[in-house]
């Protein structure tokens, strides 16, 4: 399987923090870098390509900075991998998107690794299209908070006094 590229990863990391602010005015960049741990001219690449692509929009001067365009109950994992990505299938002739038969394939129809990969492809596809910003921020913070309560327990139940 392909992994994903440090530009995508970047970019779901900005795109997480856009979803958080969401409604409240535009993130600065140099605030969103810091914030993410991004380097901040990569940031102002990935964002002016996610602007392109009609994910975020932007506000120049005082007050100025990045917001997601839509919703992030709107916005799908999906969406924004195959826009960083291109397609989820990891060979062309498992792509429902942008399918091509593969150059050493003798006949497509009866190849198993088509067949198994196509299942990845689905399978992958379901899950990421199935999971909006808003739902995967709401998991993080839940992970967070849990986290948090456990390292606190065990902290409290480590605690001797004299």
């Amino acid at each position: 399987m392909r992994t994903l590229s440090k530009k995508t990863q970047y970019s779901l990391r900005a795109l997480y923090a856009l979803a958080r602010n969401f409604g409240q005015g535009p993130t600065l960049i140099s605030k969103l870098a810091k914030e993410e741990s991004i380097p901040q001219d990569f940031l102002e690449n990935i964002l002016l390509y996610l602007k392109r692509e009609g994910l975020v929009v932007s506000k120049k001067g005082k007050g100025g900075g990045y917001a997601l365009k839509a919703p992030p109950e709107r916005v799908t994992i999906g969406s924004i991998i195959r826009i960083m990505e291109g397609p989820l299938a990891a060979l062309p002739c498992a792509s429902e998107t942008a399918y091509r038969k593969c150059d050493e394939c003798i006949d497509d129809r009866f190849c198993g690794t088509k067949m198994v990969m196509r299942e990845v492809r689905d399978a992958t596809a379901a899950i990421l299209d199935n999971t909006t910003l808003a739902q995967l921020c709401q998991r993080m913070d839940d992970a967070r908070s849990r986290h948090e309560t456990i390292q606190r327990e065990s902290e409290e139940a480590l605690m001797y006094y004299i």
